[in-house]
């Protein structure tokens, strides 16, 4: 192992480090000093309105085209009322939080960071010590709660928006029977596939929230900065997300 490799696994370890009891302070403060109702709920309102228009846009052409792609193969075997079944099965369990979360990610978790790393350059955090007032109950615990809860409440609504845009183009658009997409869709999923998507979007929620506020806690070198963290922490929150939702299915279903 070379130096270099060693400083920056070193690196890895204590930026994880610090990220960890950043995210484990902010939810001890959920139990003990709860962030004012206010807060939580400009958090809240803010990442439903910002995100929830290009959410919602996203899953009704990935319903869409999840009917686009899988039409012709089974219409070969005549099999074309299974569309339904499939469109609610794939956007439940997979695309619906997936999607969500990475739009997420690019919306609100980059403002996120953006708006924190702000504070920090510009010295407002020292400012907020100086108050006698904890940062990271003031900045991470409103935004940890918010994304934590509004992750699937917008998956709901993505998982609603998919099927009904793989229904528009199964039977308005190729001619599938209608009462058969929606009889075969009963028939065949079920509950638990709705769930485990819900739980898998409560977990990206928070480690959006979570790898955002770290990185922009961790905002050094002015505007440049700011820019860098930014980019950074996207890439990482997308990557988690899909590494994460491996672990995730193979655990649930």
């Amino acid at each position: 192992m070379t130096f270099p490799f060693k400083e920056k696994l070193l690196s890895l370890f204590e930026g994880v480090g610090e990220a960890t009891l950043m995210t484990l302070w902010a939810v001890w403060f959920w139990f003990r000093k709860p962030p004012k109702l206010e807060h939580f709920i400009k958090q809240l309102s803010y990442i439903g309105a910002e995100t929830l228009p290009v959410v919602l846009v996203t899953s009704f052409f990935s319903g869409g085209v999840i009917v686009v792609e899988t039409y012709s193969t089974f219409h070969r075997f005549n099999a074309e009322s299974l569309l339904g079944a499939v469109v609610a099965i794939s956007m439940a369990r997979e695309l619906g939080p997936v999607l969500t979360a990475l739009m997420v990610v690019s919306r609100v978790g980059s403002a996120m960071t953006a708006q924190i790393g702000t504070m920090k350059v510009t010295e407002q955090i020292d400012a907020l010590r100086v108050l006698a007032v904890n940062p990271i109950r003031y900045l991470v615990s409103p935004r940890l709660a918010a994304a934590t809860l509004s992750l699937p409440l917008l998956t709901i609504l993505a998982d609603v928006v998919g099927i009904f845009g793989g229904w528009f183009v199964a039977v308005k658009l190729f001619g599938v029977n209608d009462y058969l997409f929606w009889q075969k869709m009963r028939d065949i999923v079920e509950l638990h596939d709705f769930l485990g998507g819900l739980y898998k979007a409560t977990v990206f929620g928070f480690l959006i929230a979570a790898v955002a506020c770290y990185f922009g806690f961790s905002t050094k070198g002015g505007a440049e900065g700011v820019g860098r963290a930014t980019t950074t922490s996207v890439v990482v929150a997308s990557m988690l997300v899909l590494i994460v939702d491996y672990f995730l299915s193979a655990l649930i279903f």
